[in-house]
């Protein structure tokens, strides 16, 4: 298996369980959608995936309706998405990804957090490199072969496909997103979810005290109501 696989399985447990933190950052992910393409999602393709991925965790239907009636709305505003780049204690880096309606306080949160631990802000582009930007759908399984989903979507940018007990995974680089979107609709293949990973390219093993001491930043980063995903380069441990 690959790199997808390892990170996959390693996340599964860990953060982005919260039900409320998935809700906020799935609302801001309507909105910003509604504002690029419209509030039909027949027509909107980001949008579609948005309210897939509000499905699959349980979000309510009249939460979706309302979100999306209210970024319809002239008066709301958008939301910027704005990447932050750094260092945590003993050589982790560290990406961020926000989605905020007032990069001031964004910029001074995220500073914040990462001197009161010990770690360092960078500048833009210092350790984006060292993360795969990747897409990935999460398909029904029913009657599905993940070798035969891989040979038939190969053409189309998948990389990396394989079975779970949620279903199937398809794994590609970012920019097939579309292709992999359409080929699967086309085919009346049903998605259950999808999204955009940043996936590390080489992690590094640290002792318990160390990664207590990394995991304190990345629980204050994740707390944030302005951040949607926090990548890192520490071994997750399961």
């Amino acid at each position: 298996m690959g790199r997808a696989f390892e990170f996959r399985k390693a996340r599964k447990m860990k953060r982005w369980s919260a039900m409320s933190k998935a809700f906020t950052r799935i609302g801001k992910d309507i909105v910003m959608a509604v504002k690029e393409g419209g509030p039909d999602p027949a027509s909107n393709s980001r949008l579609r995936a948005v309210i897939q991925n509000a499905k699959s965790v349980n979000m309510p239907k009249d939460n979706v309706e309302r979100a999306i009636k209210k970024a319809s709305d002239k008066t709301q505003g958008d939301y910027k998405e704005v990447i932050f780049e750094g260092y945590a204690p003993h050589g982790i880096a560290v990406l961020v990804e926000t989605a905020t309606d007032n990069n001031t306080r964004t910029v001074a949160n995220v500073r914040s957090y990462f001197n009161k631990c010990d770690g360092s802000l960078g500048t833009s582009g210092s350790v984006v490199f060292m993360f795969d930007h990747t897409c990935n759908f999460r398909i029904k399984a029913d009657g599905l072969d993940p070798e035969e989903i891989e040979l038939e979507f190969i053409d189309y940018g998948a990389e990396e496909v394989f079975a779970d007990e949620d279903g199937i995974l398809i794994y590609a680089p970012f920019e097939s997103f579309g292709a992999i979107q359409a080929a699967l609709e086309e085919k009346n293949i049903e998605i259950l979810s999808s999204g955009f990973e940043r996936i590390p390219q080489v992690t590094k093993e640290l002792s318990a005290e160390e990664a207590a001491d990394v995991e304190k930043l990345l629980e204050k980063l994740e707390e944030d109501d302005d951040v949607q995903y926090v990548y890192h380069t520490m071994q997750e441990t399961e």
